[in-house]
């Protein structure tokens, strides 16, 4: 049986040194269950470390909680990594550590990145540069991505900055992303023309929040069988009914 699941798979926390301190992983949980969203996905910057925490806080309810990650690429292009099983996120985290730029975080400068628990609990603050690029080509990331069982979709294509296409200046061929994303700045009607040469991939919208006001502005409706990875492949591919609307 088909249902309809509402999905906001580009979600960023407290560890992101852009985020709101308010983005706890309790936080989001409550903040999604007040907006109706049935899947989320937490994507920190480079990192993961918030992930076991949103998926602790989500326990008892009905949201799903995908393990994400917004990686920053070579070329400076952004990519979201979605995976349903924390293995793979973390072996994909410990790449993205390995390929970081190296220096420290400047917190007065790009904020705190704080690793927290399902309570809200402070359990450290990630001193790494999550806000820098990786040494990862596009196609390096999209590659192990997939290879660990997850989605790699291209964050954001129609920004002006940090996007496949702002980068690249278009999305190469044997750059096989899962879905290409749209953000809130953008409706329906004008990524249809502006990205018409794109049609034939998935495409998805999320909110890309960094403040609570802003999570699940913009969704993703998923019709599948149950919210899985699986389940979602499907859908990003049209396989049996199963189907993206947005």
């Amino acid at each position: 049986m088909l249902k309809k699941f509402r999905a906001d798979l580009h979600i960023h926390t407290c560890l992101s040194p852009c985020a709101d301190l308010e983005m706890t992983p309790s936080a989001i949980i409550r903040t999604a269950l007040k907006k109706g969203l049935d899947i989320i996905a937490i994507t920190d910057h480079n990192s993961a470390e918030n992930v076991m925490a949103a998926r602790k806080a989500a326990e008892n309810t009905n949201i799903t909680v995908l393990a994400g990650m917004e990686i920053s690429s070579l070329e400076e292009a952004h990519i979201l990594a979605l995976f349903d099983n924390i293995e793979g996120i973390m072996k994909l985290q410990e790449l993205i550590y390995k390929n970081l730029a190296p220096g420290r975080n400047d917190e007065k400068y790009f904020g705190e990145q704080v690793v927290v628990n399902e309570k809200d609990e402070v359990l450290s603050f990630n001193k790494r540069l999550l806000i820098g690029a990786t040494t990862l080509s596009a196609q390096k990331i999209v590659n192990t991505i997939q290879s660990l069982g997850g989605l790699a979709v291209a964050s954001h294509i129609d920004r002006d900055a940090f996007s496949i296409i702002s980068q690249l200046g278009f999305i190469p061929g044997d750059l096989k992303f899962d879905a290409l994303e749209i953000s809130p700045n953008t409706s329906p009607e004008k990524a249809a023309l502006v990205f018409a040469e794109y049609k034939s991939l998935a495409w998805i919208t999320s909110s890309d929040s960094h403040y609570l006001k802003d999570l699940g502005q913009r969704t993703t409706i998923f019709i599948m069988n149950q919210p899985t990875l699986e389940e979602m492949k499907m859908a990003l591919g049209n396989v049996d009914g199963r189907k993206v609307e947005w």
